[in-house]
């Protein structure tokens, strides 16, 4: 059995040659109807009679239409259209076609191309993804998310800082709110600390792909862990990272209602600091979940109380590991230690140990249980060989020592320490720059030199 598709014109053309072909219709009748000549319907009439229906189907359908741009017309707009438009909307790029290459093409004709080039995509692939909402979770403590929301939360009355905002999935309840400079790791750690010294340790922690969460390099060192991440895994609290915002937006919603409902809070209690915001905020949790908690599906409580052998100062850390010398010396952080000797630290000798930075802004060196007494040397801060210059040479001196200053970039820590703005006090001062203000670090890869046209041009003269 053959399907033949075809149009309502043609399927209105075969009925009618049908009812001539019963003889219930004249042949000038039929043409009449069709708006055809009477030898055009004869002939129709033949095409039935030999093929069928398929003899009404047009014979151009499957064909390439006679007003077809050829192939090296098309190839030639769209290679403009790479070189010079290829963020360009079909009906701009069309109009600079026309304007500057002399290229005549409906917009409609371009957008087709650029479609089937890859080079444009129509309404219904641009529609945004649909993020469906999904169940709250059953109990309390069972997933908490978490983010960081930085704003002016003071106004113009203090800095630009970062909320730290935790919020059970299962009841839309705040459970901690912290105020901090900036989104780091100690942050997050003494904010993590105080969350469970009040409610416990939930399930779960529900957050974004933030660097203090998940390490996003493409090779990570060690077991691609974070200094947080490694924290939560001691305390047995898993972490989660949302593929996209809407995937947490029952935080990211929180954030929108704190920035409008907190702001004007913070406004009307006169609130210019962060010492004074963390003061406020737990009064006005209260008073906010009040208005907006609901209660759980189940009434149970997962969160678990800290086991027996978990300790928050010891476990919330920056923790890396360094080789200790037959000095009984390490580095760490362009900064030496030396161990004081005794029984523990002169068996340690080519071994390990662990460095650990707490949030508060103190540092340990541990092997094991013990703590290690050191002396810190800054590298960075050592001044250089004082140099013997005679009186009648002092002046040059002065001028080459102070043009070599001039012109020594300042001496940074290493990339990979923590953020510090959340510890009041530590041992690694930044260095200052020209201006005395701390020079902050720079993050990523730095950018490749830009070779300017001029110095081109000398290096092929050179080279010639």
């Amino acid at each position: 059995m053959t399907v033949v598709a075809m149009s309502h014109g043609e399927l209105s053309r075969y009925d009618t040659l049908l009812r001539v072909m019963r003889r219930e219709l004249r042949v000038q009748d039929a043409a009449n109807l069709l708006g055809l000549t009477r030898r055009q319907v004869g002939r129709l009439l033949i095409r039935v009679r030999t093929d069928g229906a398929e003899g009404v189907v047009s014979r151009k359908r499957g064909r390439p239409s006679n007003r077809r741009h050829s192939d090296a017309f098309r190839e030639q707009v769209l290679s403009l259209v790479r070189e010079h438009y290829a963020d360009f909307g079909p009906t701009l790029a069309a109009e600079y076609l026309a304007e500057r290459h002399g290229i005549v093409i409906s917009h409609e004709t371009l957008r087709k191309l650029m479609i089937m080039a890859g080079l444009w995509k129509d309404r219904d692939a641009r529609r945004p993804r649909p993020y469906q909402p999904r169940y709250r979770r059953d109990c309390r403590g069972e997933l908490i998310q978490v983010d960081g929301s930085k704003h002016w939360w003071m106004e113009d009355r203090g800095p630009q800082c970062t909320l730290l905002v935790y919020i059970d999935d299962a009841t839309s309840e705040l459970m901690q709110l912290k105020m901090v400079e900036s989104e780091s790791t100690f942050a997050y750690m003494d904010a993590t600390r105080e969350y469970i010294e009040k409610h416990g340790k939930p399930v779960a922690f529900y957050s974004d792909k933030h660097g203090v969460f998940r390490n996003n390099t493409a090779s990570a060192n060690g077991d691609g862990m974070t200094h947080y991440g490694r924290a939560m895994e001691s305390l047995n609290i898993e972490i989660i990272c949302a593929n996209s915002p809407q995937a947490k937006g029952r935080v990211e919603r929180a954030n929108a209602t704190l920035q409008d409902r907190l702001v004007k809070a913070m406004r009307l209690e006169g609130i210019s600091t962060i010492a004074e915001a963390n003061a406020f905020l737990p009064d006005y949790m209260e008073r906010h979940n009040e208005r907006f908690a609901k209660p759980a599906f189940d009434p149970r409580d997962l969160h678990r109380p800290l086991a027996p052998h978990d300790d928050l100062r010891t476990q919330l850390v920056w923790r890396e590991w360094r080789t200790v010398t037959q000095a009984l010396a390490l580095h760490y952080n362009k900064a030496l230690f030396i161990l004081d000797p005794n029984e523990i630290s002169r068996a340690l000798a080519g071994k390990r140990v662990e460095v650990c930075e707490y949030p508060d802004g103190g540092l340990e060196i541990r092997h094991g249980e013990h703590a290690l007494p050191y002396r810190m040397h800054d590298k960075i801060r050592q001044v250089n060989q004082a140099a013997i210059v005679d009186n009648k040479h002092l002046d040059a001196a002065l001028a080459m020592a102070k043009l070599m200053q001039e012109q020594l970039p300042p001496r940074k820590r290493n990339d990979n320490e923590p953020k510090r703005r959340s510890q009041p006090t530590h041992l690694f001062p930044p260095p200052l720059g020209p201006d005395g203000l701390p020079i902050k670090p720079k993050r990523g890869r730095p950018p490749l030199r830009r070779i300017k046209p001029t110095d081109a041009a000398l290096r092929v003269l050179e080279n010639c």
